[in-house]
C-alpha cells in the first residue's frame, strides 16, 4: 500500500474515487486539476488568487525552466517554491511533451533526447538522468520520469520501440533518484494501441513509482478514441497509486475521465481559452468577444462566486479584450480557473455523497454560445 495516497471512498455510480495526496508541501485531494504554470508562473494569475480561488497544486515544466532562467540559479534561490512564491505542493512535467512538439529540432536515441532549443537554437541532451537531477534542483513536490510522447498517426512499429525505451528510462530514472521527500510518477506510453499499453503497463507498475500517469493523449486523435484508450488503461493500473491523466482538459473530458477512475489532471485549456476571450461556466463556454455583449450589463455567469464575475459585467469583459487590455487575460483567467475548481468540488460531492444528480448536471455541460 501506498504511504502518500489514500483512496477515502469510492463512487457507487461509476469508477471514481476520492482520494488524498501526501505531500512535502501539503495534502491534496483528489481528483483535482493542475493549473500550468509552466515557466514558473500561471499565465495572468497572482499566487495569492490561486489560492483564493482553491487550487491545491500547481504543474510547472522542467524543459522550460531549464533553458530559463536555469536549474541551478532556482536551487541557489532556494527552490522553485520560493522562487515563484507558491508554498503549496508543485508536480514538474519532465518536458517529454516539449521535445515531442519540436519535432524538427530534436532526435531522439536510446541517451535521451537531443534538442535544439527554441529561444537561442543552441544544443542540449536531455537524458533521463539529466530530468531527474533538474527536478530535484527545483524542488518539486512530485517529479515525472522522462517519456517520449509520440503523435496520434505514429505506425505501430515505432510506437512498439517507443514504447519499451520509455520503460527504460523509467528505470533510469528511478536509478538516479536521490530527493526521496520527492515523489516520482512514472508514465504509461503506448500509443493508440491497446496491447502496447497493457504491455507499458506491465512492465512499469511493479517499479518502486509514487503514481502513475498515462500520457500521449490529446495529442491529435478522435475523442472517442481517447476515452476508449484512457479507460482501457486507467482499469490496469494499481488501485493504491494515484492515476494522472496528463494534458486532457476541456470539462467534458474532465468529468469522463473522473468516472473512468483517475484521479489528477493538468491543461493549459482554462488560462489559455481565457486569453483569447473564451469563459467556461456550467451553461457551456461564452464566447466574450461577440457583439451582442457589447451592452450586457449580466455578470459572465450569473451563478459564479469569483471575483469576476462579482464585481464585473460582459460588456466591460468584452471592452477590456477588444481594447488588448491586460487586465482581460487577468480577469478571464481567474474565472476559468475558479470554474475548473468548481467542476473538481463538484465531483469530489458526487463521489463523497454518492449524488447522482451531481454527475448527470455535469453530463449537460455542452460548448455553449
Amino acid at each position: 500500500m501506498s504511504k502518500h495516497f489514500t483512496v477515502l471512498k469510492r463512487d457507487p455510480n461509476s469508477k471514481a474515487r476520492l482520494g488524498r495526496l501526501i505531500t512535502a508541501h501539503g495534502a491534496v485531494d483528489t481528483p483535482c486539476f493542475m493549473p500550468v504554470g509552466t515557466q514558473g508562473t500561471v499565465k495572468a494569475t497572482l499566487p495569492r488568487d490561486l489560492l483564493e480561488i482553491g487550487c491545491q497544486i500547481l504543474l510547472a515544466n522542467t524543459y522550460h525552466l531549464y533553458l530559463r532562467p536555469g536549474h541551478e540559479i532556482i536551487r541557489e534561490l532556494g527552490g522553485l517554491h520560493r522562487f515563484m512564491g507558491w508554498d503549496g505542493p508543485i508536480l514538474t512535467d519532465s518536458g517529454g511533451y516539449q521535445v515531442f512538439s519540436l519535432a524538427a529540432m530534436r532526435k531522439i536515441t536510446e541517451e535521451g533526447a537531443r534538442f535544439q532549443s527554441h529561444l537561442d537554437g543552441s544544443h542540449h541532451l536531455l537524458t533521463p538522468e539529466h530530468a531527474v537531477e533538474i527536478q530535484e534542483a527545483l524542488g518539486s513536490d512530485i517529479a515525472m520520469v522522462l517519456d517520449e510522447c509520440v503523435g496520434s498517426d505514429t505506425p505501430r512499429e515505432y510506437v512498439q520501440e517507443s514504447t519499451a525505451r520509455t520503460v527504460r528510462w523509467a528505470e533510469r530514472c528511478l536509478r538516479a533518484r536521490k530527493a526521496r521527500n520527492q515523489l516520482m510518477f512514472g508514465i504509461v506510453q503506448g500509443g493508440l494501441f491497446e496491447e502496447l499499453r497493457r504491455w507499458c503497463v506491465d512492465a512499469i507498475t511493479p517499479m518502486t513509482f509514487d503514481g502513475f500517469a498515462v500520457g500521449g493523449l490529446g495529442v491529435g486523435e478522435e475523442e472517442e478514441t481517447l476515452h476508449a484508450i484512457g479507460n482501457f488503461t486507467v482499469a490496469l493500473l494499481p488501485e493504491d497509486r494515484p492515476r494522472y491523466l496528463m494534458g486532457v482538459g476541456r470539462p467534458q473530458d474532465l468529468i469522463r475521465a473522473v468516472r473512468a477512475g483517475f484521479d489528477m489532471f493538468d491543461c493549459v485549456i482554462p488560462t489559455r481559452n481565457a486569453r483569447n476571450g473564451t469563459l467556461f461556466t456550467f451553461q457551456g463556454k461564452l464566447n466574450i468577444k461577440r457583439a451582442e455583449f457589447a451592452k450586457d450589463p449580466r455578470a459572465p455567469d450569473e451563478s459564479c462566486g469569483c471575483y469576476c464575475c462579482g464585481n464585473f459585467s460582459r460588456a466591460y469583459l468584452r471592452h477590456l479584450y477588444m481594447a488588448g487590455e491586460i487586465l482581460s487575460a487577468q480577469l478571464n483567467s481567474l474565472h476559468n480557473l475558479y470554474f475548473y475548481h468548481r467542476l473538481m468540488d463538484k465531483c469530489r460531492e458526487a463521489i463523497r455523497d454518492g449524488r447522482v444528480e451531481i454527475w448527470m448536471e455535469l453530463g449537460k455541460i455542452g460548448d455553449g454560445a
